[in-house]
């Protein structure tokens, strides 16, 4: 009998609303599992037990006494570290918060509350999830379920780690540079950048630059495109979030019911690299390999790529003013408090000058185009979600990449920034195991605005991949976990 842990989130769901599956049997399960498997990976950081089983009773009443039930009635969710659930600490991964206790739910939150979810407790990220590599001076590491002295990547990585191995169906993640992105690939589940302001960001910091955005995180991408049904909300506080008469501009109840594609009219793009990104060589040979397992299902693939030149420098630029507007008032409060990636980006925004600045957004309006005219002949990117298979997470990031130097902690997320920079919508599907044994993931880039569409070729992919031994979904072993020495912090 399947444990309802290992339930996909819409199975539950239609358990849940047919009273053949209890809101707390489904939170007991997901307890179990996180008592069994956290101290092994130390996905989970924070949690309010009691609470949580309490909300699960309330959700279970609701179901008895019938009437419409929200969209993830009953469903048990992470919440990366880095936005507030009432009660629960918001620290940031950092030192200088780790006794900050949150007085009311972030709106995200709010919003999975309000569709019936329960809170599971918060997941970890690296400190202000500066990084792609989970591990902290408050809480220590995440590691990878498949591998537990391998790195979950990051900066979503406890909310990756905890789906992959069933603490919770549905997660929060964060992507900038990949932040949910990497750490799906690594851990083997769903991460979806969505297009910006469809997930409204009404925190981010420099409102006007849209390379920060929430986004959802499951095992699957139907499951994801659910909760992403919740997540798209109207919102002014997020001027990249199009609303009109209290409406967003798409109808989120159709991430509910993704549309079939027929993959057969679709004429794709492929590539290793994007023509920069710094990529190794065991990434490369997977990738291969997939792309010769799923060119025969479309209607043309050609290897070729969108014009990517100045990539590196916009990223740079643009995301160190990002943080430096963020974070240089704080380093000088607390002088010695910050860890070398937080600073790393300071300085370097320090660096730049109000021309670098400027060079660097007329480059990105360069950059933009150069990709709506390429989306012109092609429908879909598909390339590998990160540029190397997991490392020790004791390595802070890649200083190296096949024996070439990476020239920053963040260079070698450059397969996800590729498509940040533009703001077209991406997802990383699992797509079985490389040869050294760790999860791969498949990156599928979209038209800007085309969210429905990258969910629904993505669930298309998942569906022939479906018990495909060599490139289905890989699964982490739950025995070795729960008999596994806690990881160190």
């Amino acid at each position: 009998m399947t444990d309802a842990a290992d339930l996909t989130a819409t199975e539950a769901r239609r358990l849940i609303a047919r009273r053949q599956l209890s809101p707390v049997e489904l939170t007991e399960a997901c307890i179990a599992r996180l008592e069994a498997i956290n101290p092994a990976i130390n996905a989970v950081v924070a949690t309010d037990l009691a609470g949580m089983r309490e909300a699960a009773k309330a959700a279970e009443d609701a179901v008895m006494k019938g009437g419409a039930l929200g969209a993830v009635h009953g469903l048990p969710f992470g919440v990366k570290d880095m936005i507030d659930v009432t009660g629960l600490p918001t620290t940031f991964g950092s030192e200088i918060f780790k006794d900050n206790i949150a007085v009311k739910d972030d709106a995200i939150v709010a919003a999975m509350r309000g569709a019936g979810a329960i809170v599971l407790g918060k997941t970890n990220n690296p400190e202000f999830s500066a990084g792609g590599n989970t591990v902290n001076t408050v809480y220590g590491p995440t590691g990878n379920p498949h591998d537990p002295s391998k790195s979950a990547a990051g900066s979503s990585g406890g909310s990756a780690a905890a789906l992959a191995v069933g603490m919770a169906p549905l997660c929060t993640g964060s992507d900038t540079g990949g932040s949910l992105r990497n750490p799906a690939a690594f851990c083997g589940v769903v991460g979806f950048r969505p297009s910006p302001g469809v997930v409204p960001g009404d925190t981010r910091g420099v409102a006007l630059i849209h390379l920060p955005t929430p986004g959802p995180m499951a095992r699957t991408v139907a499951d994801t495109a659910l909760m992403l049904s919740v997540l798209a909300r109207p919102d002014r506080l997020d001027p990249y979030t199009g609303v009109l008469d209290g409406h967003t501009l798409w109808d989120p109840s159709d991430f509910t019911r993704l549309p079939r594609r027929d993959l057969s009219s679709l004429k794709i793009a492929f590539t290793e690299d994007y023509g920069f990104a710094m990529t190794e060589q065991v990434v490369r040979r997977a990738f291969r390999e997939r792309v010769a397992h799923l060119a025969p299902f479309f209607a043309t693939a050609e290897e070729t790529t969108p014009d990517c030149t100045d990539a590196d420098r916009i990223f740079s630029v643009l995301r160190a003013i990002m943080m430096l507007s963020i974070h240089h008032a704080n380093t000088l409060k607390y002088p010695g408090r910050y860890g070398p990636n937080i600073m790393a980006n300071v300085e370097e925004g320090l660096s730049y000058s109000a021309l670098d600045v400027a060079d660097a957004m007329n480059r990105q309006g360069v950059y933009y185009r150069n990709w709506q005219r390429f989306f012109g002949d092609y429908d879909f990117i598909l390339s590998p979600a990160v540029t190397i298979t997991p490392r020790d997470w004791h390595e802070l990031y890649p200083e190296e990449i096949d024996g070439v130097a990476t020239k920053s902690y963040y260079q070698w997320l450059a397969m996800a920034y590729a498509s940040t920079i533009p703001g077209h919508p991406s997802i990383t599907i699992p797509m079985g195991r490389d040869e050294c044994g760790m999860p791969f993931g498949l990156q599928i880039v979209g038209k800007r605005n085309d969210d429905l569409g990258v969910l629904a070729v993505a669930a298309e992919i998942e569906m022939l991949l479906a018990g495909d031994s060599t490139f289905g979904p890989p699964k982490p072993d739950l025995d070795a976990l729960k008999a596994a020495t806690p990881i160190k912090r």
